[in-house]
């Protein structure tokens, strides 16, 4: 069977207009998809130039593959369940700067560069003052990527138009921010004069991204019949869901270099990122965080199966649109669209989300997810959202730390598990929903000082633990 590379695949060229920092999983089933969408479907011919931004990589089996790897999108599309695979080419090749510093720092020299891509995790983002400007590498993002402009900046006199795009994608706030930031502490700390500082001002723009796609990566487990599937071996297959969302803050010039909109991709191009990156967090893992404890003292393990039974679906569909979006700034059309696509993502059938897995610190998530939600739907409509009280209801209740009688395996900080044990350990559930709802620790307010709101939380917990979450449900 042949090994998948330019020999075996036909495939196109591209000329190489990106650097992008970072081989994993999520940029080649994120990013390098999008731009292999661009590629043909918008003639975009955008090439990639891989960079291992660390010393133990990808890059050498990247690159006996010319760059080539198959993507597997499994999920909802347009209604159905779908799986489908492609052979993405926009990676032209990869160098390893810990091996080829030269070669890396070459890339400064082609005039046809206009793109920076990374996503070297959040750590990625990061300052290290040992960083010099003749290590060969730096050992920092940010140290490679100042001494890639500033050759850039040396090799065409620092002519405007050789600027550069830069596209962070690290889960970090205003990443596009930071890094810049970084980058300019570095040209004071190399001295690399004002005119250097000046160019990157005015002629390199660092955007700030949101990103969202879920890739659970290289698919181990099934990787004989996807062999067998494909006819070659690739040792780089990945595989992502199929909803895509990239947000970029920037100016309207990004977008005219960027032809998503010719291909259909799920590209926000705005100069205020904070209404989408609340969005997400309110809808996509205040949902989460919503569902997990109704759900799983419901008797259901996982996301998908809550999503298919009719009360629990129900239960979380009425949250999102009827409690969290009314908080939300955004167009109903947009948050219809987003709700409704958050929807298909929990239904997944190829993706298994555990509840319990989600449960993770659920305090804490509760706090920075869903209780924004409570307070603007309070301030807004002057009224208690009652499916997200009745989600904190069984929250308590889901830290009583019994399904059933079997023991529920609870992670988070141990002074909130030691908190909720004392609090059972009475056994008097008004004193527990009072205790909890006064702890400012927990939720950064007193939430009994918000009229009803402890009598409401109060009740639904009684109905809980007196009738079981079914029946307190379907009440409900």
């Amino acid at each position: 069977m042949n090994a998948l590379n330019r020999k075996t695949a036909k495939t196109n060229t591209y000329t190489e207009r990106i650097i992008q920092f970072g081989e994993g999983n999520f940029l080649r089933a994120f990013a390098n998809w999008m731009i292999h969408e661009m590629n043909k479907k918008a003639g975009f011919d955008a090439g990639v130039v891989a960079i291992q931004p660390i010393d133990q990589g990808l890059i050498n089996m990247l690159n006996d593959q010319d760059g080539l790897y198959t993507l597997y999108l499994n999920g909802i599309k347009n209604g159905q369940a779908i799986s489908e695979h492609e052979i993405i080419d926009c990676i032209q090749r990869g160098i390893n700067p810990y091996e080829n510093y030269t070669d890396y720092l070459a890339n400064a020299e082609n005039p046809n560069l206009r793109f920076v891509i990374s996503n070297t995790t959040e750590a990625g983002i990061a300052y290290n003052a040992s960083d010099k400007l003749d290590d060969a590498p730096q050992s920092s993002f940010p140290g490679k990527l100042t001494a890639l402009l500033y050759k850039r900046f040396q090799t065409f006199g620092g002519a405007s138009d050789k600027g550069m795009i830069i596209i962070p994608c690290e889960l970090i706030d205003k990443n596009g921010d930071n890094l810049k930031k970084i980058v300019l502490q570095y040209a004071s700390d190399w001295n690399l004069g004002d005119a250097f500082v000046e160019w990157i001002h005015e002629d390199n723009i660092f955007c700030n991204t949101l990103v969202d796609r879920i890739v659970p990566g290289y698919p181990r487990d099934k990787m004989d019949a996807i062999t067998e599937e494909l006819g070659y071996k690739d040792n780089l297959v990945v595989e992502g869901e199929q909803f895509h969302l990239w947000v970029i803050e920037g100016p309207t010039s990004v977008k005219e270099e960027i032809p998503a909109d010719a291909c259909g991709l799920n590209i926000v191009f705005t100069d205020n990122m904070e209404p989408y990156r609340t969005r997400k967090v309110r809808i996509l893992n205040g949902a989460h965080t919503t569902l997990v404890p109704v759900g799983y003292l419901y008797g259901i393990d996982k996301v998908r199966e809550s999503l298919e039974d009719h009360v629990v679906g129900s239960f979380l569909k009425d949250a999102i649109f009827n409690e969290i979006c009314p908080t939300l700034d955004l167009s109903k059309e947009e948050l219809d669209q987003f709700s409704n696509d958050v929807l298909d993502r929990f239904r997944n059938p190829y993706l298994e989300h555990a509840l319990i897995s989600i449960s993770l610190n659920s305090t804490s998530k509760y706090k920075t997810r869903v209780l924004p939600s409570v307070l603007e739907y309070i301030k807004r409509k002057n009224e208690l959202p009652n499916r997200l009280l009745f989600s904190l209801a069984s929250l308590i209740v889901f830290y009583k730390g019994d399904r059933d009688g079997k023991t529920i395996d609870l992670k988070d900080d141990q002074s909130a598990l030691d908190f909720f044990a004392t609090q059972w350990a009475t056994g008097d559930l008004p004193s527990i929903a009072k205790a909890t709802l006064s702890n400012t620790d927990f939720w950064g307010v007193d939430l009994t000082e918000f009229d009803g709101l402890l009598d409401l939380v109060t009740y639904q917990l009684e109905n809980i633990v007196l009738n079981g979450m079914k029946q307190a449900l379907k009440a409900l």
